[in-house]
């Protein structure tokens, strides 16, 4: 960060702004610290209005940290579905279970504390610790990074360790013990909303556009800087779609690895044939009776990319000496009870 910029001179104007234009939100109404927890987790790659209804329902259904203390597996993984990067709800049961266990259930109020939990990160102990329980202590995410980034002008690698915490500390020299949460808050949503990326920065409503050093140098669109990423890999799938009467055959995918523990639609590597998907269809057990090419899809993960083809097959009645053994259900269990990832979105409807 630029050394002689007065981190402090955006501190008034930004709680000024934020007390007239925050966002309405449901984890705001009553911002306790499972609330709070909860959708800093799913926002973490994902925007607001997609979250919303994903923070509705799982709010719902479990309520509190015992209630996801005890969740079994499969049913939060389905009420995560969707939201990607299924670790992140797993280590959330894990640290709720250490809340129920060590703490009575009751989120600790102390930010070292929180930062011990599992899945707790800098950012996310910072947010519940000054959001919930009025802690000075920063959260600093990509909003804020791309924000400072710009206000002061600093062509620093925001995607260093050392940069961010660097800015970390800046940070929580400024934050005003009275309105910690507060002042997060409206860090975070300008650069959501205000300060956004790609070109898209609305300088013009920005409160911070008097001070900001890279609107003054008419640099805004380079900032912030980023190491450019190594290319995803890219591997090829055939993605089948086995139906017997108004089943369909799902599998559940290993422990480890890539969507671990979810259930998908069986795939194959590389991009097959109808007669090569029709040979392995056989030679699993099952009696194809016709087959039906569907369209090419694609799914992006971080750091592999799936380039997809896909048939839909009909199955004769199911034998019992399967090679590939199945799972055949029917649509409101799909729905419902096995959570299939967003990665088969395209082949699911």
């Amino acid at each position: 960060m630029v050394a002689d910029f007065e981190l402090k001179k955006l501190v008034k104007p930004l709680q000024d702004w934020f007390d007239g234009h925050a966002r309405v939100l449901p984890w705001r109404d009553d911002p306790k610290a499972y609330k709070v927890w909860i959708s800093e987790i799913m926002l973490q790659q994902t925007r607001v209005e997609a979250v919303k209804p994903y923070f509705a329902r799982f709010m719902e259904a479990l309520p509190d940290v015992e209630a996801l203390a005890a969740c079994p597996e499969d049913r939060y993984l389905k009420l995560w579905e969707g939201l990607g990067y299924y670790n992140r709800v797993r280590n959330m049961q894990k640290a709720a279970r250490v809340i129920v266990s060590e703490y009575g259930g009751d989120f600790p109020a102390d930010y070292e504390k929180l930062l011990s939990l599992p899945g707790l990160g800098h950012y996310t102990a910072g947010a519940v610790s000054s959001i919930a329980f009025g802690i000075p202590m920063p959260a600093v995410d990509g909003n804020v990074l791309r924000v400072l980034s710009r206000v002061t002008a600093s062509y620093e690698d925001v995607l260093k360790q050392s940069v961010k915490t660097a800015m970390e500390a800046e940070v929580k020299k400024i934050i005003p013990a009275d309105r910690a949460g507060d002042f997060n808050q409206a860090l975070i949503e300008i650069g959501a909303i205000v300060c956004v990326p790609n070109g898209k920065a609305k300088c013009e409503i920005c409160p911070l556009a008097f001070l900001c050093e890279a609107y003054k140098k008419g640099i805004v669109d380079e900032l912030p800087k980023k190491k450019v990423k190594k290319e995803r890999r890219i591997e090829d799938r055939t993605i089948l779609i086995l139906k017997e009467g108004d089943r369909v055959g799902i599998r559940k995918r290993p422990s480890k690895g890539l969507l671990a523990g979810l259930y998908e639609l069986p795939g194959l590597e590389g991009h097959l044939s109808e007669e090569e998907v029709l040979a392995q269809v056989k030679a699993w057990g099952y009696a194809p009776l016709r087959i039906l090419p569907l369209t090419g899809a694609k799914h992006i993960f971080s750091h592999v990319e799936w380039h997809m083809t896909g048939y839909r097959i009909r199955v004769d009645e199911l034998e019992k000496n399967c090679t590939e053994p199945l799972i055949f259900a029917g649509l409101d269990e799909l729905e419902k009870v096995y959570p299939i990832p967003s990665a088969f979105e395209a082949y699911k409807k």
